[in-house]
Order: C-alpha cells, then sequence, then structure tokens
C-alpha cells in the first residue's frame, strides 16, 4: 500500500514568494493546499504542477476561513505567507492593510489551530525593525516606519500569542529582500527588481533612488523557502528567525549586472541606507544558510525576464506621482 504524502497549507501559494514554497514542498514529497485570492498572485505560478492531486488552489480571502476549514484538515504544516504589501498603498489605506495583514492571520491561525497542526510558519518582515542599526539582529528595537511594517509585526505579535495562549506551535521568520522569479508584475509602484526589470524591457532608464549606494540585503527566493521549511521541520517553536544572504549588495552592483543606463530620483524619507541581516541565530539554530549568490541569482532572474513584460513601465515622473503621499506623509517634521 502507497503511503500518504504529508500535506501542507500555504496561503497566499499563487503569489511570489509562496509559489516557490510549493515547488519546495511538492519537490519534498508533500501534497499543497493553497489559499490565494489572486488579487497579487497568478494562477500561472503554479500551472506547472498540472491539474492532479499534487496542488489544489482555493481562489478565497483568508479572512473568509474559519475554524474547522476543510482545506486544513490533516494538515501537518502550515505557511502564512497571504497578505498585502507596499508602503505607498499602505499609507493610503491603512484600514485595508490592518484587516488583511492582521484579522486576515487571526483566521489562519484559528483555521491552524483547529486543524491540528505540526507547525505554522508565519512570514514576516524586516521592516520591523524601521531605520535600524547594522547588521540587524532579532533582538533589535521593534520600530515599524509606516502601516505596511506595523502591520506585518501585529500578524507576527498575533501568532506568538496563538503559541502563548493555545499552545499552536508557531515560528516567525522576518524576510529581508526577497528576489528571483515571479516576483509581482502589477499593482503599485514597489520592489526595485520589478520596476528595473520591466524598464530593461522597455530600453528605458532604470530609476535609481538617491546616488544609488544604498544596499540591500538580496536574497533569492529559493533560499528564502528553505528557510521557511527548515522552521518548520525543526522541533523547535515560538521563534523568530531572519532569514536574508547577511551580504548587502549597492543599487548599483544591481544596475551593473542588470547592464543599462540609470537616472536619478530623489532619496526617501524613512528608508535606510543599509538592510543587512544577521543571520547568525537561523545557522545556529537550523543550520540554514544561503546558496544562492547575487550574481547568480541576477542570471537566474535575467533568464526569466519577459514575465515582467505585462508590468507598469515607471519613469520619475510617474514615480514622483506616486509617491507623494509617502514624502508628504514620513518626511521629518520640521
Amino acid at each position: 500500500m502507497t503511503a500518504v504524502r504529508p500535506l501542507a497549507v500555504v496561503t497566499g501559494g499563487a503569489g511570489f514568494i509562496g509559489s516557490h514554497m510549493v515547488d519546495l514542498l511538492v519537490a519534498r514529497g508533500f501534497r499543497v493546499h493553497v489559499i490565494d485570492n489572486l488579487v497579487g498572485g497568478r494562477a500561472a505560478n503554479l500551472a506547472h504542477h498540472g491539474s492532479g492531486p499534487d496542488v489544489v488552489l482555493d481562489e478565497r480571502d483568508i479572512r473568509a476561513l474559519a475554524p474547522g476549514d476543510a482545506l486544513f484538515a490533516g494538515a501537518r504544516f502550515v505557511f502564512h505567507f497571504a497578505g498585502i504589501g507596499d508602503i505607498v498603498p499602505s499609507i493610503e489605506r491603512p484600514i485595508d492593510y490592518l484587516s488583511a495583514n492582521v484579522q486576515g492571520t487571526v483566521h489562519v491561525l484559528e483555521a491552524a489551530r483547529a486543524a491540528g497542526v505540526e507547525k505554522l510558519v508565519y512570514a514576516a518582515s524586516s521592516s520591523c525593525y524601521g531605520l535600524a542599526e547594522v547588521p540587524t539582529a532579532e533582538t533589535h528595537p521593534i520600530q515599524p516606519q509606516y502601516p505596511y511594517a506595523l502591520s506585518k509585526y501585529l500578524g507576527e505579535v498575533s501568532a506568538f500569542h496563538w503559541h502563548q495562549v493555545y499552545r499552536l506551535p508557531v515560528n516567525s521568520i522576518r524576510i529581508f529582500n526577497a528576489y528571483g522569479t515571479r516576483s509581482r508584475t502589477s499593482g503599485a509602484y514597489g520592489a526595485v527588481f520589478g520596476v528595473f526589470l520591466r524598464q530593461k524591457l522597455g530600453g528605458k532608464p532604470f530609476t535609481v533612488v538617491g546616488d544609488g549606494t544604498q544596499r540591500r540585503d538580496f536574497l533569492y527566493v529559493t533560499d528564502v523557502a528553505e528557510g521557511f521549511l527548515a522552521a518548520a521541520l525543526t522541533p523547535l517553536s515560538g521563534e523568530a528567525w531572519n532569514v536574508g544572504a547577511g551580504d548587502p549588495r549597492s543599487v548599483n552592483r544591481l544596475v551593473e549586472l542588470l547592464g543599462g543606463e540609470a537616472v536619478h530620483i530623489p532619496k526617501r524619507p524613512g528608508e535606510p541606507d543599509c538592510t543587512f541581516a544577521d543571520i547568525t541565530k537561523i545557522r545556529r539554530n537550523l543550520g540554514w544558510q544561503p546558496k544562492v549568490s547575487f550574481e547568480e541569482g541576477v542570471a537566474r532572474v535575467l533568464a526569466a525576464i519577459d514575465y515582467w513584460r505585462e508590468a507598469p513601465l515607471w519613469n520619475a515622473e510617474t514615480i514622483a506621482a506616486a509617491t507623494r503621499t509617502w514624502f508628504d506623509t514620513l518626511a521629518p517634521q520640521a
């Protein structure tokens, strides 16, 4: 008799990181139930798995979940990526962000608790640290600078509260600057890779914020997924770990690897000069470490650049209009 393969639930599993999490789980012998309302995700990100029983997509909003939800029945692990991102829309629509990222998380927690899952791993954000000292360890003070960062941190607080009160086994991964294939192609002005890739396809200059010497702790998406699986498999619970490369690279280096001209746009308030994950704890606790170099990761993205052909094409003027609220709200008070 063939053994029944274990089941995992991935919320936001048709999105950028979530779809790579699904790939890893299937490769490791799991069946996967994906919950994604396809506002930010794409069903095509899962299409290569075919129409068989390995991957089942449910197109609901996580706020529609309830204890006893059939998709969670028998699940060993839950990986919670679903939510809404971006800085500017969070400043303009804070209620939506707190609703999706905090209340939505509570719905997932309750469904997982009722199902008696072995572990839930929450996708947190390094934005909780704010304008942090670097390298940034998990013990750094929490200083969210805008509603998106606050909402993701409050989701993490909720997850740990369920661990404390209800004994739900929970771990959290604080993601630094994830990049890779299948990153978002639509929606508000956002992450640098999507903006630059569409500009390259359009033969337009890259819009570099400030002088481009700011550094980001870029981590390739498959390494992120490996970190989440390690956080599920460990007997430890109630822990938060940073996931980054621990090797920040400048935006100018990214421009050099992508190849093209650049124009410079104003530096923005509330953005750090450097993000730099101290990954000592996750290396020590879980034996995890990044495998994909920045140069190799950028080459992989360039090989799949056609994915971004339908993404918005930004320029200095449209970015200025899209980020006006950012400057108006987060600029230092006189």
